[in-house]
């Protein structure tokens, strides 16, 4: 059988000047990543559904996740991000229209969420997450990589 992309949806919270980031479990079994982001800081997000829409993905995965209720957004990314064994396209949104606290809901993989200002992002960012945040900083929608 081929391998074929799938889609994986970003949100990058934001309150004020500072984005909402989860560590992922350091065990690579509980950190459910196919992207093997394990022990990496994240946004919000996650697989695409069958007949889902890209908005309603990345709305459910931020409620799930963080238990955060997602307003209104805006794609500010999109990128192509591939290991030896997958390869994802990763619409990314900014949202700053929510409500509701981060709270750890998925506890076998996300440890911790956070706020970070930009200044002070961790530098083991998984590295979808890094692209969204350069697209963002860099007024581009697709990675220079991609």
């Amino acid at each position: 059988m081929d391998k074929k992309p799938m889609v994986g949806c970003a949100v990058m919270l934001m309150k004020g000047n500072k984005v909402l980031l989860g560590k992922r479990h350091n065990n690579p079994e509980k950190s459910d990543s196919l992207l093997h982001g394990e022990g990496t800081w994240t946004m919000p997000g996650g697989g695409m559904n069958f007949h889902e829409n890209p908005k309603d993905c990345a709305r459910r995965e931020a409620r799930e996740e963080t238990g955060i209720e997602v307003g209104d957004f805006d794609l500010i990314s999109v990128t192509n991000d591939k290991v030896h064994d997958a390869h994802f396209v990763t619409p990314g949104f900014k949202c700053t229209d929510f409500s509701g606290e981060a709270k750890i809901m998925e506890p076998d993989e996300i440890v911790e969420w956070k706020w970070f200002s930009f200044d002070e992002i961790p530098d083991n960012l998984f590295f979808p997450t890094r692209k969204i945040i350069e697209n963002y900083r860099n007024n581009n929608i697709l990675h220079g990589d991609d």
